[in-house]
């Protein structure tokens, strides 16, 4: 089992630093790189705080929350983003005294009983939706929202994301921005694609032609990066759908003797604690992932205590920050 000690020696902190953010010491004064970093190696190595801290807020009586990952387990792997929501799911049900049952690729025990809340994480399908409405009308979508929904929802504003990279490249003079994404369904491009390719069409950055699409990984970022280059001319300007991905793609151009950002710029999204390390370091747009699980469940809770109705839509800041792959 992890100790606060294999934390702070990877983290390259204090002890203290790290048990005061795992304890969300609300008087402790630290970097936000450093926590999001501290948070990232504690959930990679399983560490779980005690719940008996003094702080701990009081449990929360028989909840019984069930998270519904809508993707492999095998995810977390390839892109700490993933795991970095269930850390914050976690975290949120162990400090409240909520049991939490985790469950992958939209696999639903029927056999479990007294669900008083589920987390759905990632889109789903009608299937598991009604699967999971025969358990509780108490559901709370994460890193996904529906309009249309009776449900309520924890996401990030990928769309207005999209806009400002667009954006921020065209105020550096450049006229042709490509694409390197995911998909969480097979065959299905993200709302990042879909508002890049619209927005950049509008504003004539953007071609069909400069939009590439594997899984959120970084060996398809590398794959893609190849077959982009394999073109007689590539766009000078990409947006990356997440670091995973740019971290394939940054390979892939060092090995074209491609210099970064002379040559070619990027963004990608998410900012994981591996971003401040690849050479150059990621431009990127940080999402605050963690949050969305703890907020995910703070609103299962709060909706039962209040006796709410009304579906609430809850957006988590992003920020966009510059490094070494952008001039």
């Amino acid at each position: 089992m992890a100790t606060l000690k294999d934390i702070a020696t990877e983290a390259g902190v204090s002890l203290a630093t790290v048990s005061r953010v795992l304890n969300d010491d609300p008087t402790l004064c630290v970097k936000e790189e450093t926590k999001h970093r501290i948070l990232e190696i504690a959930a990679r190595l399983e560490y779980r705080t005690s719940s008996a801290k003094k702080h701990q807020v009081a449990a929360v009586p028989n909840h019984h929350f069930l998270a519904v990952y809508n993707y492999k387990q095998e995810a977390e792997i390839n892109d700490p983003y993933y795991l970095s929501i269930r850390h914050g799911i976690e975290s949120q049900c162990e400090k409240l005294g909520i049991t939490l049952t985790n469950c992958y690729e939209g696999k639903i025990d029927n056999n479990i009983n007294a669900i008083s809340g589920i987390l759905m994480v990632g889109k789903t399908t009608q299937t598991v939706l009604n699967m999971a409405v025969n358990m509780t009308d108490n559901i709370c979508y994460l890193d996904f929202s529906d309009n249309k929904s009776q449900f309520d929802s924890v996401d990030i504003d990928l769309a207005k994301i999209s806009k400002e990279v667009i954006d921020f490249f065209i105020a550096q003079d450049f006229n042709r921005i490509g694409f390197i994404g995911g998909q969480d369904q097979p065959g299905t491009a993200d709302i990042r694609e879909i508002a890049f390719s619209e927005y950049g069409q509008l504003k004539q950055v953007v071609s069909e032609q400069d939009l590439y699409r594997g899984d959120f990984s970084s060996s398809s970022g590398y794959k893609l990066a190849l077959e982009m280059l394999a073109k007689p001319n590539h766009p000078r300007a990409l947006f990356i759908a997440s670091d995973s991905i740019a971290i394939g793609v940054v390979r892939a151009l060092h090995e074209h003797g491609l210099k970064i950002p002379n040559d070619i710029s990027l963004i990608s999204v998410n900012d994981i604690p591996t971003a401040r390390f690849t050479f150059p370091p990621l431009s990127t747009v940080r999402i605050h992932s963690e949050m969305m699980g703890s907020q995910g469940v703070n609103l299962l809770v709060e909706k039962v205590r209040d006796g709410r109705a009304l579906p609430l839509k809850v957006y988590v800041p992003s920020k966009l920050k510059l490094r070494g792959t952008t001039k």
